[in-house]
């Protein structure tokens, strides 16, 4: 108990004394802050993707591909599938008796960012008229929907923010045909808020194509069990070379690539700078203590033994290092958290606009960084 005694009222004393020392106290909490601030922020950023995708679909909704595609532009349709697929039991019904399901081109057209002039690849998805029905969390916040057999589009909200004429009223041209923007939708922040959609018969009238990528249904049965039935449905039809998939676990699988990618480039760089900053506050440490000899040798001669001393120097290291992961963790959060961007899927290679997202686990691991 002497022991810690002397610890407590060595480090009070040293704490006390800071305002003396600010330089070098500062060095180490600017820097520790760097390191925090940085990787927080660059976490925040693969944090956001993934739960921009990870958010889209709902398990009682399936997407159908062809066997063997990872994505929807890897992916082919027919017409005939098309229908065959909207007929299976298991696939959810109207009021009418109408299947909910939509068979969907999806096409990449060149658009810039605002303020840009290079062009980036945006996802085009042409839809049938179940898909607003479908995806019930669709909803217009400015304009109205497009209408059937009319080069008409509407715009999810990111997609207007991030890109080039996607205004209301605005005609924008893709492979020679023009379009009007008649309205702005939004899907609750998800993937299909970077789109811009359309008829999917104009579409494919547009673009020269005969057939679909994919086709989205909605479930009878929206348990594991439902999945489970119409796979093996489509699995003893011997005219569907389809693969089935819930929607989450296929948005899942759209996101894990570039999530891995931002971990290992935050952990990086943080790493990198975390060595800068270690010295650096070795450095302040090595100079303080140096600058404290006729202190420590009071000390010392009062009574106080050489360990309490060092641990002492230690845990005033550390205090600083806690209060600089936490404004640099604080600055992320201020700066970082709900800014908007864009950056490229691997898997579409088109571009997908999505909010930074720092979360308590990131702000976690921030401070596990300055701990170890």
């Amino acid at each position: 108990m002497a022991w810690l005694n002397q610890v407590a009222q060595i480090t009070l004393i040293n704490l006390q004394n800071v305002p003396r020392r600010l330089g070098t106290s500062l060095v180490i909490v600017v820097g520790i802050g760097g390191v925090v601030g940085v990787l927080v922020s660059v976490l925040a950023m693969g944090e956001g993707f993934r739960h921009t995708l990870a958010s889209t679909g709902r398990s009682s909704r399936v997407i159908m591909l062809r066997a063997g595609s990872d994505a929807e532009l890897s992916s082919g349709v027919a017409r005939e599938q098309a229908t065959l697929l909207a007929g299976l039991p298991g696939v959810a019904r109207d009021g009418e008796g109408r299947p909910l399901a939509s068979a969907e081109l999806v096409v990449m057209v060149d658009l810039p960012r605002k303020g840009q002039a290079d062009p980036n690849n945006v996802p085009f998805r042409g839809v049938q008229p179940a898909a607003v029905t479908i995806r019930d969390e669709v909803g217009v916040v400015e304009g109205r929907r497009f209408q059937r057999g009319v080069r008409e589009v509407m715009v999810g909200r990111k997609a207007s923010r991030q890109f080039a004429g996607l205004d209301v009223g605005s005609r924008i041209a893709f492979r020679d045909s023009d379009w009007t923007v008649v309205g702005i939708f939004v899907t609750g922040g998800d993937v299909h808020e970077s789109e811009i959609w359309a008829d999917a018969e104009v579409a494919m009238s547009a673009f020269r194509r005969t057939g679909f990528q994919s086709v989205t249904a909605t479930l009878a049965d929206g348990s594991a069990a439902g999945v489970a039935g119409l796979k093996e449905a489509v699995s003893r039809d011997p005219r569907l070379s389809i693969s089935v998939l819930s929607e989450p676990e296929y948005y899942a699988r759209q996101a894990t690539i570039l999530s891995r990618l931002i971990g290992v480039l935050g952990y990086s760089v943080a790493a990198f700078m975390a060595v800068g900053a270690t010295f650096g506050a070795l450095n302040c440490m090595y100079s303080a203590i140096a600058s404290r000899q006729v202190e420590i040798a009071t000390l010392r001669a009062i009574g106080f033994s050489g360990a309490p001393v060092v641990a002492s120097v230690m845990i005033e290291a550390l205090l600083l290092a806690l209060v600089g992961g936490a404004v640099g963790g604080g600055l992320a959060y201020l700066y970082c958290d709900g800014a908007s961007l864009s950056t490229l899927n691997f898997n579409t290679f088109s571009q997908v606009a999505f909010d930074f997202r720092v979360t308590r686990g990131l702000l976690a691991r921030g401070y596990a960084t300055v701990c170890n």
